[in-house]
């Protein structure tokens, strides 16, 4: 029986009624009433977006949507996720790309259909500025497109609600990805980084963290976490137990 300080309430999983504890987040409460999740379910911290849920509260006709991950139920919610959003993404080799807006309109041609309602923004779990990236991308903007687009996490649910049926994600991966091969400066320090490692400066380090055993892994963990990860590169450098 279950102790009085837990509180039971009703959810609808996909139109089936269930009783799950109070405060639990979805993904939770959904794992807690027997589903066993193998897609719409990643890293567990609002990150991965692979846990995107449309919802609605009781006595509202509004759908609302955020990571399963990150929202608490509520009360008579009714739930379900979209574990995959199936749209549109071009097909290209960033390397042979112009970083321009001719690159954009090609790969992208309903870019332009954009009508500026800002039904993306409404619909980011994130609570990016999503019409906003668009109306940079429209203008070529592609440092802005970045600055605005960059804490994305891909869940899709721009494209699912888009009425111009645009993939503002995709548009965004984009200019992202055309940003930093083609006008972000080179980083010394990776290209030095790259260099070590080409030369075998960390092999024996690497072969030796393969053997560790867990609790080896996690004292180092804890040691890389306290030095902000500067351990972690002079230990696999030197090869150290």
């Amino acid at each position: 029986m279950l102790p009085d300080i837990i509180t039971m309430i009703p959810i609808y999983i996909m139109g089936r009624r269930y009783e799950v504890p109070r405060g639990l987040t979805i993904l939770k409460a959904m794992e807690f009433a027997g589903y066993e999740l193998k897609r719409g379910c990643g890293c567990r911290g609002g990150v991965c977006g692979a846990c995107v849920t449309m919802y609605r509260k009781k006595g509202t006709y509004e759908l609302n949507v955020g990571l399963a991950c990150q929202t608490v139920i509520e009360p008579h919610m009714y739930l379900m996720q979209l574990p995959f959003i199936p749209a549109h993404k071009a097909i290209y080799a960033i390397k042979h790309v112009l970083a321009d807006d001719s690159t954009i309109i090609k790969l992208y041609p309903e870019l332009m259909r954009c009508l500026q309602c800002n039904t993306c923004t409404r619909s980011c779990p994130m609570e990016l500025d999503v019409m906003g990236y668009i109306a940079a991308a429209m203008r070529a903007d592609l440092e802005k497109v970045v600055e605005l687009s960059m804490e994305c996490v891909m869940c899709g649910m721009c494209a699912a609600r888009c009425p111009a049926e645009l993939s503002p994600f995709n548009i965004a991966l984009l200019i992202r990805r055309m940003y930093g091969k083609h006008i972000v400066p080179p980083s010394p320090q990776l290209e030095k980084r790259l260099n070590e490692i080409s030369q075998g400066e960390f092999a024996e380090g690497i072969e030796h963290l393969k053997k560790a055993d867990e609790v080896e892994m996690i004292e180092r963990f804890k040691e890389f976490q306290a030095t902000k990860g500067e351990a972690a590169v002079e230990l696999t450098k030197k090869g150290k137990p």
